[in-house]
């Protein structure tokens, strides 16, 4: 499959940084951003490139060469075949792609070279081929979901809406955004487009909304644009830390997995409409810094409330919006939603009969969290379960979690527990391992 990479854009709002080179050769780590791309490309098998390029782009072309150059870097060729389209005159962020177009005759990835990511291409790969769509989106969470685009899916992955962020959106709604890589299929690009500017969001991808031709791939992988100089100093942080490659799929993860009533927020009985969520106080500072140093933040919650008929999927998905929402407000955001709908006791007024049975994701059994270590490939001896009830822990004992208990129940011995007061407290446990109360641990409780 051949990768093509949008280098053309003038970087104005970097320009502060440094105005005498272009915005994809700027270092991260002491190597420009572009050649991490095409090394993450090669890495993975996809040789065979084509580079747009206009302002300054004479730099990456001598830099690069065809590709068969030897890296200043690494002073290793960079093993790839490069060409270039040069656009003497600006033609949008996808004009160059009808310029092409005759050497496009697969579906191709389309990145943008401004940004730092480091993901598993095979996997995303796989997934486009596997849907059958004319487009996939590599689909992520961030921490200013109320000024990015959003983008709006149904439970199998198609893509109903695009929201620009102009436009108004829904009160409450999923922390989803396009992240700017992209799997195209050629046939996107037999239209006729009238303006000498074409922009690949507004009149390529979003026309394709809700024709179930465009789907997402939802990744909690690193990818980041470095469009501004304080997102640009973040990456390069985030780079030193070593955050940006373990953040790659293809490595184990270490995840945070969050019990949702009485951990996230208030509990007040069952939750059955959106009125009724509130957030816990420091909730979504808690979750902010997890976010910052890496871990996944994956929600992991009983909602026996659909199985008895008190709440609908569509009532649920609306609540999860509102936390999401709620949350990003915040800046913090939550990688992935695990929900065990099924509840085993029979005889409640309305119930929906096809859900009242014994399942393997109740917790206290531990489906959900291994459900989620398949997905995101997982690391459960190095993750932790935080919850407030037996249940919660013991599900986290089962899957081979570490285990924090919030609440100050002294009665009950869940094993090698720490027992907190709050989910800030928990996290100031996991990202500094300060000394908090330690339970004894009771071999029992992983059967």
């Amino acid at each position: 499959m051949k990768a093509v990479i949008m280098a053309g854009g003038k970087g104005t709002r970097i320009s502060s940084i440094a105005s005498n080179i272009p915005k994809p050769m700027l270092p991260i780590g002491g190597m420009p951003v572009l050649e991490r791309e095409i090394a993450s490309l090669k890495g993975q098998g996809f040789t065979d490139i084509i580079i747009t390029v206009s302002h300054l782009g004479e730099i990456i072309m001598n830099y690069f060469g065809d590709g068969s150059k030897i890296s200043p870097i690494t002073g290793r060729p960079f093993g790839v075949k490069i060409e270039y389209f040069y656009e003497k005159e600006p033609l949008g962020s996808a004009g160059a792609l009808f310029k092409i177009k005759d050497k496009l005759d697969d579906d191709f990835l389309l990145l943008n070279a401004d940004s730092i990511f480091d993901i598993d291409f095979n996997r995303f790969v796989a997934f486009h081929k596997s849907h059958g769509g004319l487009v996939t989106l590599f689909t992520h969470p961030n921490n200013h979901p109320y000024d990015s685009g959003l983008i709006i899916s149904d439970k199998d992955g198609t893509v109903k809406q695009w929201l620009s962020k102009e436009e108004e959106r829904p009160t409450y709604y999923k922390n989803r955004v396009n992240a700017g890589l992209h799997i195209l299929s050629p046939k996107v690009l037999d239209m006729e487009i009238c303006t000498p500017k074409v922009d690949l969001d507004r009149q390529i991808l979003k026309p394709l909304s809700g024709t179930g031709k465009m789907f997402i791939y939802d990744s909690p992988e690193y990818v980041k644009d470095m469009g501004t100089p304080d997102r640009y100093y973040l990456v390069e942080d985030n780079f030193e830390n070593g955050i940006v490659e373990r953040k790659n799929l293809r490595n184990k993860q270490k995840a945070v997995f969050l019990d949702r009533d009485g951990t996230i927020n208030v509990y007040n009985g069952f939750i059955k409409k959106t009125d009724e969520f509130e957030l816990i106080p420091g909730v979504a500072s808690a979750i902010k810094r997890l976010n910052e140093a890496g871990y996944l933040v994956i929600v992991a919650t009983n909602q026996p409330v659909i199985a008895r008929g008190d709440a609908t999927f569509e009532d649920l998905n609306e609540i999860h919006n509102k936390m999401e929402t709620l949350l990003g407000n915040e800046g913090a955001y939550v990688d992935a939603i695990y929900f065990c709908p099924h509840h085993p006791h029979k005889g409640y007024e309305g119930e929906v009969a096809e859900l009242k049975i014994e399942c393997s994701c109740r917790k206290p059994k531990p489906g959900m969290l291994l459900h989620a270590a398949q997905d995101f490939n997982i690391d459960l001896n190095e993750s932790y379960m935080i919850g407030d009830t037996e249940n919660d822990v013991v599900a986290g004992l089962r899957a081979g979690c570490n285990t924090i208990l919030i609440g100050d129940n002294i009665n009950n011995n869940y094993g090698d527990t720490l027992l907190v007061n709050s989910i800030s407290e928990a996290v100031d446990h996991i990202l500094t391992k300060k000394k908090v109360k330690i339970r004894r641990h009771i071999n029992e409780i992983r059967k």
